[in-house]
């Protein structure tokens, strides 16, 4: 019998003041969107606001991580976004409901019964 995923609350950002550099941060683009997280289990996938409120307007996106992301079980943080042609995140393109979405993961916090979010 397979544990169920567990209800994870995704870390919460912390505004700077200025921006910094360190080697020990890795940095990357941060995308505009919705924040989601993404839980994929048993073929199925839904995305999740930071208020735990399930996203219902992006069906199509979540059976394409369902049949895309080939694992068994998965929890992801990332963001719902749409990109223009160029791709560059475009908000407004995500809210007219007009341009496909796609997800841009940034950390695996479990797969396949394992929970990574104690790892470095």
């Amino acid at each position: 019998m397979l544990t169920p995923l567990p209800a994870i609350t995704p870390i919460r950002l912390t505004p700077r003041a200025e921006p910094f550099d360190h080697l020990d941060w890795l940095f990357e683009l941060q995308y505009e969107g919705l924040r989601s997280l993404a839980y994929i289990e048993n073929g199925t996938a839904k995305l999740i606001s930071r208020q735990r409120e399930t996203y219902v307007s992006f069906q199509s996106l979540c059976a394409k991580l369902a049949r895309d992301v080939k694992v068994h079980d998965a929890i992801l943080d990332g963001g719902i976004v749409c990109l223009d042609e160029k791709g560059r995140p475009r908000f407004a393109r995500l809210l007219d409901g007009q341009h496909e979405p796609c997800y841009c993961a940034f950390d695996l916090l479990w797969c396949n019964g394992t929970d990574f979010r104690s790892q470095p």
